[in-house]
């Protein structure tokens, strides 16, 4: 175990033995109509072995109690009476719902989500078959356990045609009788729904279910007693967070440029399901990620503002926004985006948190804001001693595009090493997330680096148009925008110009590796789970359709900007040492693009390294790799870019 692993993971004890048995992080508040309980889903750890449980826990007094354990998604019913959640306790990677702890009649396949109708008499189960794909937000790969049945010899095998992917169905439950249901027919694939009054349900919708195909899926509507499915709108570009007025009346959905499923922030549209008529309703320049009705008459929502984070309710029939959380905190936990929770007098219940304050619970409404339980232990109040402070910056572009991100920095005065951390996506965004969300900035930041996180075009909370801005021009005007901020640090003084590093994963991996093709100023840089030759990209990945929208490349054209826009085209022009990772079992960014652009740099000569996790998808989410991990590139950058540790 060499020394930097050893530092690494006494770094990582400090921070989570404390919390061994207990929540370490918190995601998806739920909150009963009259505010007395909430829930929520939390990451338990008991040693730093493979991956956290993940338990249910119910605030109760200011703390947090566990209330299911190795399960998520719970629900209180309309009226309070019940809750429901999803287990794998059964039977280990098949999520089955529970009802005040019991189980139900299980579904085939595995639940993802589990709504209560408004009438509170039914649940809508989403439910995935075994083997049906993953978004690259969730990891890639696909659901299942049926692997580790085969034997070692068998082959993997894929087909072109759709009866050979596993699909997603939606089914109803009823606790009062019994009675489960199948309710979306066959040959309709269902990517997320909600319920649309006491007989409806409203559906995100394609007629295959290859992961490609969400980035066309329609909103369509699904009448239960008729058992018509109706299409209500259809758009150029992604739809999702459907949900339905009590009535049944009106429906919202989110309309947005989306690069990840699961990853959605963009324009509010609320839609009749009589007329199919659709209107955009104003939330005050919020990019909205969440939706949720109150009643038939009033729609609460959360969303990214820039920076910021905000969450209120609309009254939908005159359009007027009651704002009632406004805050430059990140207002989703653990989860990608803000997420809220919403009472029936219209209080709304977020979890919170930013660089230095660890996530809590926080009721708000015209009283002011609560805060009704923290996950804040000895562990956290060290990690967020070591970690330097954060603060917003601002700069210009070299076109005069207004940019802004966070900066996190070191104790002392500057300039300080700088790296650049580039978001994935390339449709996302980095706000102030409790220890940056990246434990390798914290680290980074601890040994002395500055770490600047920018929201280039492309970028969500900033509007649909800047979003779009990175469609056809992916590592044109966005890699500009990063480029223009390490400028503007090197001109403040922050940074050394001598002394600059580059890192990211996903969209973050390719901007990395495309960045230190175009400008020498980089000594190192950490490419994880890149694109680097969109030629062979296209034809391994499980979401080329996706790749060839945003990158306005043909492959069979000589010179299109599949070729142009390739880091593996560029290698010979690198200076910057490049230490590669990838995971093996990535279906999204496959590991073979990692491997090519680490032979190619070596080719030419320049320093590179080639790490590839064989049990890993897209990301290292599981212990003890990702100690390995997050030493591989402290120790990279200190040899390439050396800072002087302050925290050893």
């Amino acid at each position: 175990m060499s020394g930097m692993h050893q530092t690494v993971e006494k770094q990582l004890r400090a921070l989570f033995e404390p919390a061994f048995g207990r929540p370490s992080a918190i995601r998806d508040v739920h909150v009963s109509a009259d505010g007395r309980q909430v829930v929520v889903t939390a990451d338990v750890w008991e040693e730093l072995e493979g991956r956290p449980r993940s338990v249910v826990h119910t605030v109760v007094d200011g703390t947090l109690r566990p209330l299911a354990d190795r399960a998520y998604g719970a629900r209180i019913s309309p009226d309070g009476n019940s809750t429901a959640f999803l287990s794998d306790r059964e039977r280990p990677g098949e999520f089955q719902l529970f009802i005040q702890g019991e189980p139900a009649p299980p579904v085939p396949g595995t639940i993802e989500y589990a709504y209560w109708s408004p009438d509170s008499r039914k649940l809508l189960l989403g439910v995935a078959g075994v083997g049906a794909e993953l978004p690259s937000a969730q990891g890639s790969g696909t659901l299942g356990h049926q692997a580790s049945t085969l034997p070692s010899w068998y082959p993997r095998t894929e087909y072109g045609s759709a009866a050979d992917h596993a699909w997603r169905s939606l089914w109803t439950y009823e606790p009062g009788t019994g009675e489960l249901t199948r309710v979306s027919r066959e040959g309709l694939n269902c990517w997320e729904a909600n319920w649309a009054g006491p007989d409806a349900i409203v559906a995100i919708t394609s007629r295959t279910p290859d992961e490609d195909a969400w980035y066309s899926a329609e909103l369509s509507h699904v009448d239960l007693v008729t058992q018509k499915v109706r299409t209500l709108l259809t758009s150029t570009v992604q739809l999702g967070l459907p949900s339905g007025s009590p009535d049944g009346r009106q429906v919202a959905v989110v309309q947005a440029v989306c690069s990840d499923r699961w990853v959605v922030a963009g324009d509010l549209l609320v839609v009749d399901t009589g007329t199919a008529a659709a209107r955009h309703v104003n939330t005050n320049g919020t990019d909205v990620t969440r939706t949720g009705w109150i009643d038939s008459e009033r729609l609460g929502f959360a969303g990214v503002r820039r920076l910021d984070s905000a969450a209120g309710v609309i009254d939908v029939l005159d359009g007027k926004v009651h704002e009632v959380v406004a805050t430059p905190n990140n207002c989703g936990g653990n989860a990608i985006y803000p997420d809220a929770a919403f009472t029936s007098d219209g209080r709304v219940v977020t979890i919170q948190d930013s660089y230095g304050k660890p996530p809590q619970i926080v009721m708000s409404g015209p009283d002011g804001h609560q805060i009704l339980a923290s996950i804040a232990h000895a562990g956290t109040d060290h990690w967020a001693s070591m970690s330097g402070h954060a603060t917003r910056v601002e700069w210009n572009a070299r076109d005069g595009q207004e940019i802004d991100g966070m900066l996190f920095l070191p104790s002392g005065d500057g300039p300080h090493p700088l790296i650049l951390h580039v978001h994935g996506g390339p449709i996302w965004s980095l706000r102030d997330y409790w220890s940056a969300r990246y434990p390798w900035i914290s680290m980074l930041v601890a040994r002395g680096y500055a770490v600047l996180t920018p929201n280039p075009r492309g970028s969500t909370g900033y509007g649909q148009a800047f979003a779009a801005g990175v469609v056809g021009d992916m590592g044109g005007a966005d890699a500009q925008d990063c480029l223009s901020g390490i400028d503007a640090m090197v001109e403040r003084g922050i940074a050394d110009p001598a002394r600059i590093g580059v890192i990211g994963a996903s969209y973050g991996g390719y901007m990395a590796s495309w960045l230190i093709t175009q400008d020498t100023r980089f000594a190192a840089a950490v490419s994880i789970d890149p694109i680097t030759d969109w030629y062979s990209w296209l034809y391994t990945s499980n979401v080329a359709g996706l790749g060839v929208r945003l990158l306005n490349g043909d492959p069979e054209v000589p010179g299109s900007q599949v070729f142009s826009r390739s880091p593996l085209v560029h290698a010979s022009k690198t200076r910057a040492a490049c230490l590669n990772i990838a995971g093996g079992q990535d279906r999204s960014t496959p590991p073979g693009q990692a491997e090519e652009f680490h032979h190619a740099l070596v080719f030419h000569g320049v320093p590179s390294a080639l790490v590839i996790y064989p049990e890993e998808g897209h990301g290292v989410r599981a212990f003890p790799a990702v100690t390995d991990f997050l030493s591989r590139i402290i120790d990279w950058f200190e040899k390439y870019l050396p800072a002087g540790s302050i925290v050893g």
